[in-house]
């Protein structure tokens, strides 16, 4: 960073607040869209999360579809075997090659009910995940249609505020130069510990601007003179006086 002219500590303090003036109504445009950037990020995620889902099921079903098809081939061969072992049976020679082939109708036969068995659990496994299926085109309707009026909602707060956020974005460079890197570093780290941004404030009715405790009358004294830079013993922000800032 440049070399920053040297002030006197009432300067500093002015560039300071004016610092956090400049911000504050930077963070009114942040509080006017309000959740609405998270929330379209969210939805944005949910959607992508949804689509995947979709995507997945359709790859299973398909899968198990092709699946049942190839079990009615199973079953037709198994069938095959049985009325070929049956056509078998009629030209042995003795008992034994008898009972043979009637083990391997009875294996087919067994094998047959288990596909089918399968095949029962495997069609109500699609049946499931065909209401998944649905459920899922179901939510991203409605989820698409929410980001649809999220994103048209925060377009038209951008569209309303984009001009101004960018005088103020110039500003805020500028009266940063203005500031030794020390006391700027300090003001963003205090800002970036409030959630309302608030890194100077004056002191209202005997009280700290942030957090509302007392001041003692000495240190009020301190810090209408401008001699140095004074922080609240509570909060920690950099306190000054809203009448000599006016």
């Amino acid at each position: 960073m440049a070399a920053v002219k040297e002030m006197t500590i009432e300067e500093k303090l002015n560039k300071l607040f004016e610092l956090q003036q400049i911000y504050s109504q930077l963070d009114e445009f942040t509080i006017l869209k309000g959740e609405l950037p998270m929330e379209v990020k969210d939805l944005e995620d949910e959607l992508e999360g949804l689509h995947l889902r979709i995507d997945k099921l359709e790859k299973e079903i398909n899968k198990a579809d092709e699946q049942v098809s190839g079990n009615k081939i199973k079953v037709k061969e198994c069938e095959d075997l049985i009325n070929r072992y049956e056509s078998q049976q009629n030209n042995v020679k003795n008992n034994r090659e008898y009972e043979a082939l009637s083990k391997e109708i009875q294996l087919q036969r067994l094998e047959i009910q288990l596909i089918a068995k399968r095949e029962k659990e495997m069609l109500e496994q699609i049946e499931q995940k065909k209401v998944y299926f649905e459920e899922s085109k179901g939510l991203i309707e409605g989820k698409e249609k929410a980001l649809k009026d999220k994103k048209k909602e925060l377009e038209k707060i951008l569209i309303a505020t984009e001009k101004e956020e960018k005088k103020l974005a110039k500003k805020i460079a500028i009266v940063e130069k203005q500031i030794e890197e020390r006391l700027l570093n300090a003001f963003y780290r205090i800002r970036k510990a409030y959630k309302n941004g608030l890194a100077v404030v004056a002191y209202e009715r005997n009280s700290c601007g942030g957090c509302h405790a007392s001041i003692p009358p000495q240190r009020q004294l301190e810090i209408r003179q401008q001699k140095k830079i004074i922080v609240c013993e509570h909060c920690g922000r950099i306190m000054v006086d809203a009448v000599t800032m006016a």
